[in-house]
């Protein structure tokens, strides 16, 4: 398989878990899949209870299906060994954190969603060198991150099994009431090793049938122990459960088990093409949904990162601070999305190929994009409440304020006759001290005129050397120095001096027009005032 089992978290010996940010962004920011909705399909549950060997039965599926396009025979030769996930016989566990598979597998619908398949291997629980705490983070997070969350059982499920759901239901609780909405998708409780298909068949339904008198809510129960099953179904959009047969005592016993599918029993085979296409065949994805909204690839990252800062802690996070991650990461979410389309309107308005606008057009073209950006934040369903929400909003609007700052100077900098303020102003003081030069030599006074030429002299150097800086490159922070020495001698002396001289021209020109045009009617009133004063 060409792909690769990624150690997107990992442990150490401290019993601390570590985001390992830049291998997640590396899959999941890849320029085909950080834009597609995703599916995440996540195995969890007790450590030697086959979770890696039955993802890589998964990869062989998914290769088959989603990349050759070919699903007739996927399980493929019956004498090829077993490659994907790292799996091993034996009593000690061989997974450790969270693993993701390298090659995530696309899917375009006819209808124009276009999906991405994630795999993801967990830690298996309750084994000789982790705390409780651990395993509960491990379940916790898988289950957070997940839309179908598989959880692996042996033999049968029994009371603590489901007791290990207790905090998801009260987080569940706390999300219905907060978003109106389901927060988890799919919960596919996998019995393996069943034991009793003389009870319940292999397969769905006779797992549907265990699973309904796991789940039965009695009078005889602890309120306690109806809550949790009341909770279950609450909090999860689907809850459904499969019965899979042993893979045979070859499997179990023979240290050098690889695999090969000639060494599993035929019943565990049928189940596995049962199982694997209910799970993963196109028409049975399962959308990751937070609050009520399909979630991205790259908005993965930013929940990532937000449940792993409230489960670095010595102990398990309550349920409402996993409430409040969840929160903030949702608005995270928005905000990056919302700033990403402030980008990409800015672009197609003043972007590097765009030419030079105007401060009064780019201003009311950045009000225009901001009020946009700003809609689509307020318009998508976020959890949290108005507060929340207010507070986000604040921080988007700085955000995208300080972005404008950036668009702002590129434009200026597309300025030509700005960008020529510089030489321009070196120039103009060599011409004036060359013309004061000749002046001052005319009329002896060498002094002056010496002095002149010495001004000159360095005006001209100084322009001389500006050119090189832009050309070159080089002396940069000097480069920036004499632009700002050249913008204060145009803004405190010659364009005061340019400007009255300006407005001394126009007002000049001003009152030659008038006194012509009253000259010339003065002169006939004058006329045609006489003429009546003789005629009286």
């Amino acid at each position: 398989m060409p792909g690769e089992a990624v150690q997107v978290i990992s442990t150490s010996e401290e019993h601390t878990f570590v985001l390992n940010e830049d291998q997640l962004s590396e899959v999941l920011m890849r320029e085909e899949v950080k834009d597609r909705y995703v599916c995440v399909v996540s195995v969890a549950g007790a450590f030697r209870k086959g979770k890696s060997f039955l993802l890589d039965f998964f990869l062989k599926y998914m290769y088959s299906k989603y990349v050759r396009h070919d699903v007739t025979d996927w399980l493929g030769d019956e004498d090829s060994p077993l490659t994907g996930f790292s799996w091993r016989g034996g009593s000690e566990r061989d997974t450790t954190g969270i693993l993701m598979w390298s090659d995530i597998f696309l899917h375009d619908y006819p209808n124009g969603d276009k999906i991405a398949i994630i795999l993801l291997d967990t830690q298996g629980a309750f084994d000789s060198q982790s705390t409780v705490r651990d395993c509960a983070t491990v379940f916790a997070l898988s289950t957070m991150l997940s839309s179908v969350q598989i959880y692996n059982l042996s033999q049968n499920i029994q009371e603590d099994d489901l007791q290990h759901l207790q905090l998801f239901t009260e987080y569940g609780r706390l999300a219905l009431a907060d978003s109106g909405k389901k927060p988890f998708q799919r919960l596919q409780f996998l019995v393996r090793d069943w034991s009793f298909p003389y009870e319940a068949e292999y397969g769905a339904l006779g797992g549907d049938q265990v699973l309904k008198k796991r789940l039965e809510i009695s009078d005889k129960q602890h309120p306690e122990l109806q809550s949790l099953r009341r909770h279950i179904s609450s909090c999860f959009q689907e809850v459904a459960c499969f019965l899979m047969p042993h893979p045979g005592l070859n499997v179990a016993t023979n240290p050098n088990f690889d695999g090969r599918l000639k060494d599993i029993t035929p019943d565990f085979k049928q189940s596995l093409r049962s199982l694997v296409p209910m799970l993963l065949s196109p028409d049975n994805l399962v959308y990751k949904e937070i609050g009520g909204q399909r979630i991205r690839a790259r908005d993965l990252i930013q929940y990532f990162q937000s449940y792993m800062t409230i489960y670095k802690g010595d102990e398990l996070p309550e349920p409402k601070s996993m409430l409040v991650a969840t929160a903030e990461a949702n608005h995270l979410t928005a905000m990056a999305a919302a700033k990403e389309m402030y980008n990409q309107l800015m672009e197609d308005v003043c972007g590097g190929t765009r030419p030079y606008l105007s401060t009064g057009h780019l201003d009311a073209e950045h009000l225009r994009v901001k009020d946009k950006a700003v809609f689509q934040f307020l318009a998508k369903r976020k959890m949290g409440g108005e507060d929340f929400t207010e507070k986000f909003r604040l921080q988007l609007d700085a955000d995208l304020e300080e972005m404008y700052n950036n668009y702002k100077s590129h434009n200026e900098s597309k300025n030509i006759f700005k960008a020529a303020r510089t030489p321009a102003v070196y120039f103009a003081v060599a011409v004036i001290f060359y013309i004061l030069s000749g002046i001052f030599g005319l009329v002896g006074m060498y002094t002056f005129a010496n002095f002149s030429n010495l001004v000159m002299g360095i005006a001209l150097l100084t322009l001389a050397l500006w050119a090189y800086i832009r050309y070159s490159g080089e002396l940069s922070d000097f480069g920036v120095k004499l632009d700002d020495f050249a913008t204060l001698m145009w803004v405190n002396f010659m364009k005061p001096i340019y400007q009255g001289c300006m407005e001394k021209g126009i007002q000049h020109v001003a009152t030659h027009a008038a006194e012509h045009a009253l000259g010339g009617s003065g002169g006939r009133g004058s006329t045609s005032l006489n003429g009546k004063v003789k005629s009286s």
